[in-house]
């Protein structure tokens, strides 16, 4: 990586870190200058608005979500997406600030660097299950798994999070 890259990343990192300590309000430039150790300004010469720090913190989450992915069953899946709570936490904060924002908000949705990711494994879990067309279900396993990921890092997690994930799936197969 070249250094304005690992630049990036860092001031990327800190911009999460610090949403997720502080909130959303606490998103400046002089807030992750002062995370990094950096000279006052330093960080505008990597994003010089609010919003280019929010795009940097956008793919740097998607990133890190897609590193997680891996072919586990959808409730093992939930488990490693939990270990980064943190990250979810603030995915969720920007997800309702940016809702009004059609450029920035599809990027945390529909849009989504880690979306194409996301409903292949979903596609291929239902395939598994002998779900009729994987494809078309794709989405409602995704959404169901991102609830379930809210629920858990919200701190109101249910306590069988894989006997819904089946109860779903047994639905599906049911009106194959």
């Amino acid at each position: 990586m070249s250094s304005t890259t690992d630049r990036r990343a860092a001031i990327a990192d800190a911009a999460i870190a610090l949403v997720a300590a502080e909130g959303l309000r606490s998103l400046t430039h002089r807030a992750i200058d002062r995370a990094l150790g950096l000279p006052p300004g330093s960080t505008s010469y990597y994003a010089r608005t609010r919003r280019q720090l929010i795009e940097l913190m956008v793919h740097r989450l998607a990133g890190r979500t897609v590193a997680d992915l891996g072919p586990d069953a959808p409730a093992a899946l939930l488990d490693r997406l939990a270990e980064r709570a943190a990250d979810h936490r603030v995915r969720y904060a920007l997800m309702v600030d940016l809702a009004g924002d059609p450029s920035l908000h599809p990027l945390l949705t529909t849009a989504s660097p880690a979306r194409a990711t996301f409903l292949a494994a979903a596609e291929a879990t239902l395939t598994a299950a002998g779900v009729t067309d994987p494809a078309r279900h794709a989405p409602g396993l995704v959404a169901l798994v991102d609830g379930l990921l809210f629920d858990r890092v919200a701190g109101s997690a249910i306590p069988d999070a894989e006997e819904v994930v089946q109860a779903y799936l047994r639905g599906l197969r049911g009106i194959g």
